[in-house]
């Protein structure tokens, strides 16, 4: 996953923000879930093994999203997390 925003570039806040994409990503999967992407009914399902991959899936497309941009979950959390170390 890519830094988003500019700003300090210190170990400690490039790992913050790399965790904040990884927990924005992690929401996004469950939501696709949710939506019920990657889940094939009737005679073209997987069975499963479609179930035991579909999850792969929505997680690589939910990495994808949150490197295109997200819906700017993460950079909320990073910036929680830099006024939680701050206080």
């Amino acid at each position: 996953m890519e830094i988003l925003a500019a700003g300090p570039t210190t170990p400690r806040a490039v790992e913050m923000r790399k965790t904040a994409e990884k927990m924005e990503a992690a929401f996004l999967a469950e939501m696709l879930k949710g939506a019920g992407l990657g889940e094939m009914d009737g005679e073209f399902g997987g069975g499963i093994g479609e179930g035991q991959f579909a999850s792969l899936m929505r997680h690589e497309q939910a990495k994808l999203m949150v490197d295109a941009g997200g819906i700017g979950l993460a950079e909320h959390l990073f910036r929680a997390m830099g006024d939680a170390e701050n206080a």
